[in-house]
């Protein structure tokens, strides 16, 4: 199989919560890779394909919580693809330490 992704996703099993934007309503799920360029949400309530989000999360060995901007690029059962918006350096900087740690290991 050929990789088409840009950007080295990690496996993580991470705790996070997300919005769909402009919404109060509050969902959880599991992060389960990562990469700068975006994650799966493992999920019982996936958000809408091309639906924006807002996403919550602590990164192993992470001082603060992250907070994440995406649009969901393919939905399936028990989750999501999140492509990520615009991140900020801090952001860039810690999920890029969580991807060169796993490849160390």
């Amino acid at each position: 199989m050929v990789e088409l992704r840009r950007f080295v996703r990690t496996p993580l099993d991470a705790p996070v919560s997300f919005s769909p934007k402009g919404s109060a309503n509050v969902y959880g799920g599991r992060a389960k890779d990562v990469s700068v360029g975006g994650m799966f949400v493992e999920t019982k309530n996936p958000v809408p394909f091309g639906g924006e989000v807002v996403i919550h999360l602590r990164l192993p060995q992470a001082r603060e919580e992250l907070t994440l901007p995406g649009v969901v690029r393919w939905v399936r059962d028990g989750g999501m693809g999140v492509q990520f918006g615009n991140l900020g350096a801090k952001e860039t900087h810690e999920i890029t330490e969580v991807v060169r740690r796993a490849e160390i290991l």
